[in-house]
């Protein structure tokens, strides 16, 4: 239980953190006329093939972590069949 709780407090505080950057930012100011968008200056932006490869590694990791909490699980539900099992046959 604590671990998952440490977990999930792991996981709310990198949340956080990869936002606050975000957060700082002000907003830019209002423009007084229209302005051609091949005028603009150009602004900071992530690729999108980053947030790709980001967003599909993460998913294959938590589905990972996912399958080996639930081998575990049922390893251990096996192994008190066998107990009990083997606790039936004595009697």
């Amino acid at each position: 239980m604590m671990r998952r709780a440490l977990a999930a407090l792991t996981f709310v505080l990198t949340l956080a953190l990869t936002a606050l950057p975000a957060l700082a930012q002000q907003p830019p100011t209002a423009q007084g006329e229209f302005v051609p968008a091949r005028d603009l200056p150009a602004t900071e932006s992530i690729p999108a093939a980053t947030l790709l490869v980001a967003a599909y590694a993460f998913i294959w990791v938590a589905a990972i972590v996912y399958l080996f909490s639930i081998w575990r699980r049922l390893n251990k539900v096996e192994a008190e069949m066998h107990t009990l099992a083997r606790k039936m046959s004595q009697r």
